[in-house]
């Protein structure tokens, strides 16, 4: 077995989540570092938090606002966003980001009010 893993993003079938569609990347019981998610925000996305995930957010096009426990912040391209667990937020506006979630992400883990 190789020591390393390749994703290619325009190989991965996009799935519907709260933010809008989503490819995700080195999803697998081998894999227990983290996974990354190529994210196209499509309008206001619903608002939830993650118990155990950390997620780092990466604005790669567009422009918008993320809501951080209430509080928004102005985003636009090269923003990056660290998203500690239980912190309630969503994206709002229309943007392509990259989202690493540590551990990997876990459905089961995806919380709304």
């Amino acid at each position: 077995m190789p020591n390393y893993t390749i994703a290619r993003f325009d190989e991965i079938d996009p799935v519907q989540c709260p933010c809008g569609r989503s490819r995700r990347a080195f999803l697998g019981p081998d894999n227990t570092a983290a996974t990354m998610h190529l994210v196209d925000i499509e309008a206001d996305a619903k608002t939830h938090y993650h118990r155990k995930i950390t997620e780092i957010y990466f604005i790669l096009e567009g422009t918008g606002r993320i809501e951080l426990d209430g509080r928004e912040i102005t985003v636009r391209p090269l923003t990056s966003i660290l998203i500690k667990p239980r912190c309630r937020h969503r994206a709002v506006g229309k943007m392509k980001i990259l989202n690493v979630s540590i551990p990997p992400f876990d459905p089961e883990d995806e919380y709304f009010d």
